[in-house]
C-alpha cells in the first residue's frame, strides 16, 4: 500500500481511465486541473462542462486517488434513481466498490450501512431526500463525520433556486458540508448552470470555490425546430416520422398524459413492426419498471421511450441517436440538459422540437409552481405552531386544506430556512421566525419568465439554435454551429414539415376511444369543510369516467368550441358519450335509471343536450340540477368543498329516491363538485351515483 499511496493523481488517472475507456485513453482538457484541485485539503471545486465531457470520470479518479492515500469513502449526492444505477455500474468499471441508498432498495439499507461502517465501500450514493431524513442522518451521516475522503454533488444546479430544477431537499446539502471535516474536498458538477447559478453555488460552497467552465457546444447534435402545429398534428407527426429517425432515442412530452397518449398511438400504429416498439416512461412508474425500460432503451430493445422529464439527468446511453420534444420545455437550460442525452459517443444525433401555441400556459405553470404563496405558508405555520406533537403530511393537508403535494413542497422549503424540521414522528415548527422574501421570489420568477422569452426566440428561429442555448448558459464560446435548421435555412433530412392528413384522422379516432377513470375521492378535506376522515360508503360516488382529460389533443375542437362557449353539443361528442357508457356498463353493479345534468362550470346548454341524448338513447328518466355557479377560483381544497356543499344545499335537488343516478357534470379540476354532489344525491336517497365528467381540467 505504501507504493500505492505515493502514486500521483496523473498515474491513478491513467489506470482508472484504462478501466473506464480502454488502454490509451487520455484525460480531456480541464479534467487534470479539476483533479489537481481536489488533491488539496478543504478544496471546493465547481465544474461546469457539457454533457459527455466526463465529469463522473473526475470523481472516480479522485476517489481512487484518495482511497490510495488512506482517506475515507466518497459521498455522492445524486438526484435520480436512473443516475445512481448508472453511477454504481460506472464505479465498478473503475475498480471501485459502490453502493446506493434510495427508495428502490430499502431492503438493502441495513447491509449497505454496515458495509460503510466497516470501510468496505469506496463510494456511497444517496439522494437529497435521504439527506433530509433524520433517521438516515443519525445512523449514517454522523458516522461519516470527519472521515469522508470526498463529497460530490452531482447535477449541482439543483442546489440553487435560480436553477432550472431546484429541489429544496438538495439545498440542504450545504448543511451536510457544515458538519464535515473542513479538510474534506467537495466537488460539484453540472452541465446546466448560467452565471447567476454559478455565483449562487460558489457562495454556498465557500468564497474559495474554484470554478472550472468549459465550452458547452455539442458538435454531434443537429438541432431543428419544426413549424408550430396543433397538439393532435404533433402526435401524428411523430407517428409518421418514427421509422426515419436515426437509431433509438427519447421523445419528450411536457405532461404524463401526453406521454401515455402518444405512446399508445405509436404502439397501435407499429404493433406489428419489428424495431419500432415504444413505451411510456413517467414519474408514475415504480422503480423496477423504470429500470427495465431504461435497459430496454440502452440495449435498443425499443425504438424510443416517450418520456416526461423523469427520464433526464444522468441517463447514459452513449449512442442515443435522437431526441424529439413534443412541446417546448419552459427553460433553455432544461432543454439543453435533456437534448444532451443524445450524441455522446456518435458523430451525429438529430434533435427536433415541435412547439405549440399552448406551450406558454405550461411554461407559466412551471414558472410559478415552486414559488411559495405567503398566505399558504402562514396557514401551514399557524397549524404547526399550535400542534402539541409532530404532525404528518396527511394531517397537515386535512387541517390546512392545502393539497398534499403543496404541503410537502412548503415544508421542505421552510426546512431549508430552519423554520420547520422533520423528526421520525412527523413535522414540527422550530420556533424560528419566517419572513416572506418577496424580492427574492420576484427575482426568481423574473428569471424564469426571461428564460421563457429565450425559448420563444428559440422557437421563432431568431438566431443559430446551438448558439442561443450556449448564450442562455453564459457560455463565452457561443458561436453559430452551421448545421441547425436556422443555419441551414431548412429542416435537415429526414425531418418532414407536417404529418399526413390520414394519420391525423387515425390518431384522433384512436385517442377518442380511450377510457379515463374518474377515481372517487375517499377522504373529506377537514378545514373549512368541517368533516374529515373517510367518506362513508353510503355517501360516496362510484368510480366514474372522464370524456376529455386535460387539454386532450383529440378534443381540441371541443375545447376551443362548446367547452369554452357553452355551445351546442356536436354529434361526435354525443356519440363519444354513448361509447363511454357502452364500454363502462360491464362494471356497473346496477344499470342507471336516471340521468341528472349538473352544470358545475356553468355550461348549462351543453350539459342539458348531453343529458337529453343519453336519456333518449338509454331510455332513461332525466332531471336537470340547476345551480347558481359559485366562484371557486384560488380556494383551498376544504374551502372549495364547503362552497359546493352550501351551493347544493341552496339548490333544488332532483328527486332521486331509490334511483341509480348517471350524474353528468361539465367540468371540474379538483373533483370536489362531483364528490359533494354525489354525497348530496346519496343523502337524498339515491341508491348509487355514477359520475360522467365531460372535461377534467388540470390546475
Amino acid at each position: 500500500m505504501a507504493g500505492e499511496a505515493t502514486r500521483s493523481v496523473e498515474e491513478v488517472a491513467a489506470s482508472v481511465l484504462a478501466l473506464l475507456a480502454g488502454p490509451g485513453a487520455e484525460l480531456r482538457e480541464g479534467q487534470l486541473e479539476a483533479l489537481q484541485a481536489l488533491t488539496q485539503p478543504g478544496s471546493r471545486v465547481l465544474v461546469v462542462q457539457a454533457t459527455g465531457w466526463g465529469k463522473s470520470a473526475v470523481y472516480w479518479i479522485a476517489t481512487a486517488w484518495a482511497r490510495r492515500q488512506g482517506h475515507g469513502p466518497t459521498l455522492v449526492v445524486s438526484p435520480l434513481l436512473s443516475l445512481m444505477r448508472d453511477q454504481v455500474a460506472a464505479a465498478a468499471r473503475a475498480g471501485l466498490r459502490a453502493a446506493a441508498i434510495n427508495s428502490s432498495n430499502v431492503d438493502s439499507w441495513q447491509q449497505i450501512e454496515a458495509d460503510v461502517s466497516a470501510n468496505l465501500v469506496d463510494v456511497l450514493l444517496v439522494s437529497p431526500e435521504r439527506l433530509a431524513n433524520p433517521g438516515f442522518g443519525a445512523r449514517v451521516l454522523e458516522g461519516f463525520a470527519g472521515r469522508l475522503g470526498l463529497v460530490v454533488i452531482d447535477e449541482a444546479h439543483s442546489v440553487s433556486d435560480w436553477g432550472h430544477d431546484f429541489r429544496p431537499d438538495y439545498r440542504r446539502v450545504t448543511d451536510v458540508l457544515r458538519r464535515l471535516n473542513p479538510a474534506t474536498p467537495v466537488l460539484a458538477t453540472t452541465a446546466t448552470a448560467n452565471a447567476r447559478v454559478v455565483t449562487d453555488l460558489a457562495a454556498q460552497f465557500g468564497e474559495d470555490t474554484v470554478v472550472l467552465r468549459g465550452p458547452l457546444a455539442r458538435s454531434s447534435l443537429q438541432l431543428a425546430v419544426v413549424a408550430p402545429m396543433g397538439a393532435l398534428e404533433r402526435y401524428a407527426w411523430v407517428v409518421d416520422q418514427l421509422p426515419d429517425l436515426p437509431g433509438s432515442g427519447i421523445i419528450y412530452t411536457l405532461t404524463v398524459a401526453d406521454a401515455e397518449r402518444l405512446a399508445h398511438a405509436l404502439q397501435v400504429r407499429y404493433a406489428d413492426a419489428p424495431g419500432l416498439q415504444v413505451a411510456a416512461y413517467t414519474g408514475a412508474l415504480d422503480g423496477d419498471d423504470r429500470e427495465r425500460l431504461e435497459e430496454d432503451l440502452r440495449h435498443n430493445r425499443v425504438k424510443a421511450l416517450v418520456a416526461t422529464s423523469a427520464l433526464g439527468m444522468g441517463y447514459d446511453k452513449p449512442d442515443l441517436g435522437f431526441v424529439v420534444h413534443v412541446g417546448a420545455p419552459p427553460s433553455p437550460v432544461s432543454y439543453y440538459q435533456q437534448v444532451g442525452r443524445a450524441g455522446r459517443a456518435i458523430d451525429h444525433a438529430l434533435v427536433a422540437l415541435l412547439p405549440s401555441g399552448g406551450d406558454d400556459g405550461i411554461w407559466d405553470y412551471f414558472a410559478t409552481a415552486t414559488i411559495p404563496k405567503e398566505s399558504q405558508v402562514r396557514s401551514l405555520l399557524d397549524v404547526l405552531g399550535t400542534a402539541t406533537a409532530p404532525m404528518s403530511v396527511p394531517a397537515l393537508e386535512a387541517e390546512t386544506g392545502l393539497r398534499r403535494t403543496r404541503v410537502e413542497l412548503l415544508l421542505k422549503q421552510l426546512a431549508v430556512d430552519g423554520v420547520t424540521e422533520r423528526s421520525s414522528d412527523g413535522w414540527l415548527a422550530t420556533g424560528k421566525t419566517w419572513t416572506y422574501d418577496r424580492d427574492h421570489y420576484d427575482g426568481v420568477l423574473a428569471v424564469r419568465r426571461h428564460e421563457a422569452d429565450i425559448m420563444r426566440s428559440y422557437v421563432a428561429g431568431s438566431r443559430c439554435l446551438m448558439q442561443l442555448l450556449q448564450l442562455s448558459l453564459d457560455d463565452p464560446d457561443a458561436a453559430p454551429c452551421g448545421r441547425c435548421s436556422v443555419c441551414l435555412g431548412h429542416l435537415p433530412s429526414p425531418l418532414r414539415e407536417s404529418p399526413d392528413a390520414q394519420t391525423v384522422a387515425a390518431v384522433r379516432q384512436l385517442l377518442r376511444q380511450e377510457q379515463h377513470v374518474l377515481e372517487p375521492r375517499k377522504m373529506w378535506p377537514g378545514g373549512a369543510f368541517g368533516a374529515r376522515g373517510r367518506i362513508p360508503a353510503g355517501m360516496a360516488a362510484e368510480p366514474g369516467r372522464v370524456l376529455v382529460h386535460a387539454d386532450a389533443a383529440e378534443w381540441a375542437d371541443l375545447l376551443a368550441g362548446p367547452l369554452s362557449t357553452d355551445g351546442a353539443a356536436p354529434q361526435d361528442l354525443l356519440d363519444a358519450c354513448v361509447g363511454v357508457l357502452h364500454q363502462w356498463r360491464s362494471e356497473w353493479a346496477s344499470r342507471p335509471t336516471l340521468v341528472v345534468g349538473l352544470p358545475a362550470a356553468g355550461l348549462s346548454h351543453l350539459v342539458s343536450e348531453v343529458q337529453a341524448h343519453l336519456a333518449n338513447v338509454g331510455r332513461l328518466a332525466q332531471a336537470p340540477w340547476p345551480i347558481d355557479r359559485p366562484d371557486i377560483s384560488d380556494l383551498t381544497s376544504s374551502d372549495e368543498a364547503a362552497v359546493w356543499r352550501k351551493t347544493f344545499a341552496q339548490s333544488e335537488i332532483p328527486q332521486v329516491l331509490a334511483e341509480v343516478v348517471l350524474l353528468v357534470v361539465d367540468e371540474s379540476s379538483s373533483g370536489w363538485a362531483v364528490t359533494v354532489a354525489a354525497a348530496t344525491l346519496r343523502e337524498a336517497g339515491a341508491e348509487m351515483v355514477l359520475p360522467l365528467l365531460i372535461h377534467r381540467r388540470i390546475g
